[in-house]
C-alpha cells in the first residue's frame, strides 16, 4: 500500500497532465453513489454499523486492479492536516475528512480515482481527469462499478434505480462536473448571467470546493443537478453540449477584452506577474486570484504555455494544508503566508517576463495633433 508520504510528493497526474480544451476546462469529474442493501445508510447507522460496512467495502476496494498498490486509510489514522490536504487535492470531501470511526478513503497511485467509504452514501467514487474528458472519466469509473457490482449487494430497485441518502443522487446516482477556469467572463461582468442560464437549465455552478464556497481563482465547478429519469450517456452529453457552450462564451469575453480593453488586462496580468514573482507575503484567496490572471497570461501567449502545469500545481500546493506540511509543523496564519510567496517565487523563478505585443496593437494616432 502506498503511504501519505508518497502520496504528497506527487501531485495527482490531471495536475500535470493537459487534457481537451485545457485553456479553460481545468478537470472533468464523475462521482457515483452506491449503498448496500438491506443496511441502515451512514447517517442512519450506529458506529458497529458503518464499522461493519466499512470492513465488508473497503477488502473488495482494494482489490480491483485499479488500486494495486492504492493508498487506503481509516480517516480517523488520519491527522487533521492530513485530511484537509485530501480535500485541498478534491481526493475526499469536507464532510468525509470530517467523520469518524468506520470511514475510510481509497485511491489509486495517480490520485485520478478516489474511493470514500461511508460518506454521505456507503461508497462514493469519483474519477478525475485533464481537461474536457466526461464520458472517459464515466467509462474508467464505470469499470470499476461493475466489478463492485459483482462482489458487492448494492441497494437497487427496478423503478427508482440506485437508492442513495439524498433523493437528488436517487437513479443513477451519478454526478457529472467540471472545473472552468473563466476569467475574461468575471473580468467582462457576464459571470452572474452565465451562471443563471447554467441553473435554468438544472446545472449548479459552484465554488472551488463545491457546494457552498468561494468561486477563487476564477474557478467554477459545473455540475448536473438530478439524476432520476435520465441515463448516464444523456446527463453527460447535455453537460458536454453546455460546457462547449460555455468554452466558447469565455473564449468570446476573452477576445472582447482584448480588443476594447487591452490596457487594463495588460495591467492585471502585469501586476500579478509583478506580484508574485517578487511578493514576500501574500495570503491564500490573492495568491489563488493572481494565480489565476498568470494563468489567463499563458492561455494568451504572453507567457510560454508551458507555465500552465506550474500553475496547476501551485493552485492546490499553496492551500493552507500544504505548506503546514511542507514547513513539518503548525504555522501561524502569516507563517503560511510567507511559506506561501517564498513557494510561488522558486516555482515561477523561470517564468518569462510577460509579453504583451500579441495582444497590444499601437492606437491610432490622432489627426488633430499636428493642428
Amino acid at each position: 500500500m502506498m503511504r501519505f508520504s508518497t502520496l504528497l510528493k506527487h501531485p495527482a497526474e490531471w495536475m500535470r497532465n493537459s487534457g481537451p480544451q485545457n485553456e479553460i476546462v481545468m478537470t472533468s469529474r464523475i462521482r457515483l453513489a452506491r449503498n448496500l442493501a438491506n443496511l441502515p445508510f451512514p447517517g442512519w447507522a450506529e458506529q458497529d454499523d458503518r464499522v461493519d460496512v466499512m470492513e465488508k467495502i473497503r477488502p473488495a476496494v482494494e482489490d480491483l486492479s485499479e488500486m494495486r498498490d492504492a493508498f487506503s486509510e481509516e480517516m480517523t489514522s488520519l491527522t487533521a492536516i492530513e485530511k484537509q490536504v485530501l480535500v485541498e487535492r478534491h481526493l475526499v470531501s469536507r464532510e468525509h475528512a470530517a467523520k469518524g470511526p468506520g470511514c475510510a478513503t481509497v485511491m489509486n497511485r495517480k490520485q485520478t480515482v478516489s474511493i470514500m467509504i461511508n460518506e454521505e452514501d456507503h461508497l462514493r467514487m469519483q474519477s478525475i481527469r485533464p481537461g474536457l474528458q466526461l464520458s472517459a472519466a464515466y467509462q474508467s469509473l464505470d469499470k470499476i462499478d461493475s466489478d463492485l457490482e459483482n462482489n458487492l449487494p448494492y441497494a437497487f430497485d427496478g423503478k427508482y434505480g440506485y437508492l442513495t441518502a439524498c433523493p437528488t443522487n436517487l437513479g443513477t446516482g451519478m454526478r457529472a462536473s467540471a472545473m472552468l477556469h473563466l476569467p475574461g467572463l468575471v473580468l467582462s461582468d457576464q459571470i452572474n448571467q452565465t451562471i443563471q442560464a447554467a441553473n435554468k437549465i438544472g446545472l449548479a455552478v459552484r465554488g472551488l470546493y463545491g457546494e457552498g464556497t468561494e468561486a477563487l481563482a476564477n474557478l467554477f465547478q459545473v455540475s448536473n443537478q438530478t439524476t432520476l429519469g435520465s441515463s448516464e450517456e444523456k446527463v453527460i452529453e447535455h453537460l458536454d453540449k453546455v460546457i462547449t457552450r460555455m468554452i466558447d462564451n469565455e473564449q468570446n469575453a476573452r477576445q472582447k477584452l482584448i480588443e476594447d480593453k487591452a490596457t487594463m488586462l495588460q495591467d492585471q496580468i502585469g501586476r500579478a506577474y509583478a506580484l508574485l514573482r517578487w511578493a514576500h507575503i501574500i495570503p491564500s484567496k490573492e495568491a489563488l486570484n493572481l494565480l489565476s490572471m498568470v494563468r489567463l497570461g499563458c492561455d494568451l501567449g504572453i507567457f510560454t504555455g508551458e507555465e500552465r502545469e506550474s500553475i496547476n500545481v501551485l493552485l492546490t500546493e499553496i492551500q493552507p494544508a500544504h505548506l503546514q506540511i511542507s514547513a513539518k509543523r503548525k504555522l501561524s496564519a502569516e507563517e503560511r503566508d510567507v511559506l506561501r510567496a517564498e513557494i510561488i517565487r522558486t516555482n515561477l523563478k523561470g517564468l518569462t517576463e510577460p509579453d504583451f505585443s500579441d495582444i497590444l496593437t499601437p492606437p491610432e494616432r490622432d489627426s488633430t495633433e499636428d493642428e
